[in-house]
């Protein structure tokens, strides 16, 4: 069975207007084209596949602006969207957001599906462009909180429902308004963004739920990262 994998970043209680949610999407799918060139052509979903596949996107500021006039891309008072790239239905990625509103209970996010299988997905999935990913997000959306994991590690993990930003992933996104990452054991990379926040990279390998190396060193980060406060959930976006 092929283990799945997801990239996520969270944030909670942002008002933002149309004009800067389309310039934050063209942001990230910019810096996401340069994570892998399977990431340079985009599409909006249609009924089926050989339908989508003429329904290429451009994602710059003016096209998320169209897109986000449109009823069925608002969202309470915010925008949402979805789009997907591949050259066969068997090997595709998906990336989309819901992003602008003051929402303090469902949490604004941006999620990206990458290829999962062949030889894209061979190339996709490691911990260098994952770890991009993350910093992709961070910089565009500048989210309280991120992960690109494992669907059957987080499964095997979590308790109940995956609340974010009270899990541990493979490539993890700490914004500084959550506090101060701690030492972490080898080895467990730390990289700062900017002065936005800081990335915490578990293996230098794929992690697999399969692992048990791995699965303990999950459960050993998680111990330290709640010590320090770190995984609690997300808190409303202060103001200014």
């Amino acid at each position: 069975m092929i283990e799945t994998y997801y990239a996520g970043s969270y944030w909670l209680a942002r008002s933002e207007s149309v004009a800067v949610c389309a310039r934050r999407a063209e942001h990230f799918f910019h810096l996401l084209c340069q994570c892998d060139p399977a990431w340079n052509h985009w599409y909006q979903p249609d009924d089926s596949f050989e339908e989508a596949r003429k329904r290429q996107f451009t994602p710059n500021a003016a096209r998320f602006q169209e897109l986000f006039a449109q009823e069925k891309h608002r969202s309470g008072d915010g925008f949402r969207f979805r789009l997907w790239t591949g050259d066969s239905q068997e090997e595709t990625s998906s990336a989309g957001a819901a992003c602008g509103s003051a929402e303090t209970l469902l949490p604004s996010n941006c999620l990206l599906e990458p290829f999962d299988e062949g030889p894209v997905g061979e190339r996709i999935l490691t911990a260098s462009v994952m770890t991009e990913v993350l910093r992709a997000m961070a910089l565009a959306w500048e989210p309280e909180w991120g992960s690109a994991t494992s669907n059957a590690h987080r499964q095997m993990a979590v308790k109940g429902f995956p609340h974010p930003g009270t899990f541990v992933g493979w490539v993890m996104y700490f914004s500084r308004l959550r506090g101060t990452v701690p030492p972490l054991p080898a080895p467990v990379r730390i990289e700062p963004v900017e002065d936005k926040g800081t990335l915490v990279i578990l293996t230098p390998e794929r992690f697999t739920a399969s692992n048990p190396e791995h699965v303990a060193l999950a459960a050993r980060v998680h111990e330290l990262l709640d010590r320090a406060g770190l995984l609690r959930p997300l808190q409303p976006w202060p103001a200014g």
